[in-house]
């Protein structure tokens, strides 16, 4: 067969990804407070993107006037008119009409004006009149002095650290330098919870002390408040808290040697190691549920911030329900088309012309992705909506299965789109605040051929059932099974102990266990 070269024609279609294309995506599973810090980004680095204050849920394109144009001055540059039509200043009644000159208010009042104030930062020692600001001057004064004198964030209180709270008590409890030194040492060591996971031989080597010293230092460090910091365990801190509030008897020392045994509900044996009835264990028990398990995190710096829906669904008149945009949460630009028309003319060169050109491009471009990403969000939450119809007028228990390709195929979208959008996405509902994947569970199948059912749903049962039994008829995991398949469930047992476990409920053993100390 001879080898050769020749030309063909193909015609295919291919889906390339453009940086718009990749903008677009990558706005669509933002979550609020990252697509707000991505517009301001974006805000500072194009001059022809302004921030909007409209109502309209998305975002507009807008001819709006130049940067620069104040709001006491008209497109010319000129000073404006006020609403009478006279120049401003025309009608200022301080002007003029009152008395300036401290001379002239002190005759009048009869006495020097620092016998009637005193404490008046604002009288001059000498003769000297002072002069009242009016206008612009008396508005510049006013906010210099404001910024000057008064400082809001100086009188603002530091957050206290835990560090620094121990650093406080150390300074007091401890005189020597080295003994500070290894103080601060372990001071920097603890955790966000208090807990110290250091070596003590290793910490005397690499400060070039001895490990006994380190010790006595340690003991001081546990007294501090919070009680329970500088332990190396679970059971150290608890003995800490015990010895600070004086119930650190024997009986409690070998109950929290033993702490393990407390966590399986081994509650007859510690009885035994005790040497105490169910009365005084119920009691001991009650005292180390009371203590913390975590004291420093009291001090902890990470601020929780709190959740902002994305969809508002409320109840309409007509008993169906209304879906709405949160648009305080949705951020607006516009594009400045007339201040881009103004400056392309005044392009010195083909570079200067392709960024302004690029800059437009780039603009009109995120106007619509955020256009657009609101308008799926909405799709995909309406449907969501009415998918789950049962959920918000009954409750958890009618919740439907639903997977991401059945909402794709209703609004006609792929189901990665579906995706992007329930993610970090939540909506407000009368029966909470929601994820939108919340809403999205596996199938239960029925057992007579019925409808399935959610997952979610089917724990929330497992849940009611477990919380209702009776202390004497604790429901084992095999029973659970055997009263779901009577109401038409089908659900093996290891589905609900996974499910069990998943919502943190032990097992019947251990209830069974739990609930005879409380009787």
């Amino acid at each position: 067969m001879a080898i050769s070269t020749k030309l063909e024609m193909r015609q295919s279609q291919s889906l390339i990804m453009t940086p718009q294309l990749m903008q677009a995506i990558k706005l669509l599973q933002m979550s609020n407070l990252d697509l707000v810090a991505y517009v301001e980004a974006e805000l500072e680095r194009n001059p022809l993107l302004e921030k909007g204050e409209g109502d309209a849920a998305g975002t507009t394109d807008s001819s709006e006037a130049e940067p620069g144009t104040g709001a006491g001055q008209n497109s010319d540059g000129n000073e404006a008119l006020d609403p009478q039509g006279e120049e401003p200043g025309a009608n200022d009644w301080m002007q003029s009409d009152l008395e300036t000159g401290s001379e002239a208010i002190a005759s009048r009042m009869d006495t020097d004006l620092g016998n009637v104030f005193p404490d008046e930062p604002g009288v001059p020692a000498s003769p000297e009149p002072a002069v009242l600001k009016t206008g612009d001057s008396y508005k510049n004064n006013a906010s210099n002095g404001a910024s000057e004198d008064y400082n809001l964030e100086a009188f603002v209180a530091e957050e206290a650290s835990l560090a620094t709270t121990l650093e406080e008590q150390m300074h007091l409890a401890l005189s020597d330098e080295v003994d500070k030194l290894i103080g601060g040492h372990l001071i920097n060591s603890l955790d966000e919870n208090g807990y110290l996971y250091l070596d003590l031989t290793d910490t005397a080597d690499q400060l070039g002390v001895d490990v006994e010293r380190v010790e006595r230092v340690l003991a001081v460090l546990q007294s501090f408040e919070p009680a329970g910091v500088f332990a190396r365990d679970l059971a150290e801190c608890l003995k800490l808290q015990l010895i600070d509030k004086n119930r650190f008897d024997p009986a409690m020392e070998a109950l929290i040697d033993n702490i393990e045994m407390l966590a399986k509900r081994e509650l007859a044996a510690l009885k035994k190691i005790c040497g105490v009835d169910d009365e005084d264990l119920i009691e001991m028990i009650s005292e180390i549920r009371a203590l913390d398990p975590k004291p420093g995190s009291v001090f902890g710096t990470s601020l929780v911030q709190p959740v902002v829906p994305d969809v508002f669904v409320r109840p309409a008149n007509d008993g169906t329900w209304a879906i709405e945009l949160n648009s305080d949460n949705l951020p607006k630009v516009l594009v400045n088309q007339t201040y881009f028309a103004k400056v392309i003319k005044t392009a010195r060169n083909e570079v200067e012309k392709e960024y302004l050109t690029d800059s437009l491009q780039t603009a009109n471009w995120l106007a619509k992705s955020l256009d657009q990403r609101a308008r799926t969000i909405l799709k995909v939450s309406t449907e969501i909506v009415r998918q789950q119809d049962g959920f918000l007028t009954y409750g958890i228990e009618h919740l439907r299965p639903l997977n991401l390709k059945t909402i794709a195929e209703a609004i006609s979208m792929h189901e990665s789109t579906v995706s992007r959008v329930t993610s970090n996405k939540f909506m407000a509902t009368p029966r909470g605040i929601y994820e939108l994947k919340y809403f999205f569970s596996s199938a239960i199948s029925a057992t007579v051929g019925g409808d399935a059912h959610s997952a979610e749903a089917v724990r929330h049962r497992i849940k009611q059932m477990i919380d209702a039994e009776d202390p004497k008829a604790i429901l084992s995991d095999d029973t659970i099974v055997k009263i779901l398949k009577d109401d038409g469930i089908d659900i093996a047992r290891r589905t609900v102990a996974k499910y069990r476990e998943a919502m943190k409920i032990g097992s019947s053993v251990q209830r069974r266990r739990e609930k005879k100390v409380r009787l």
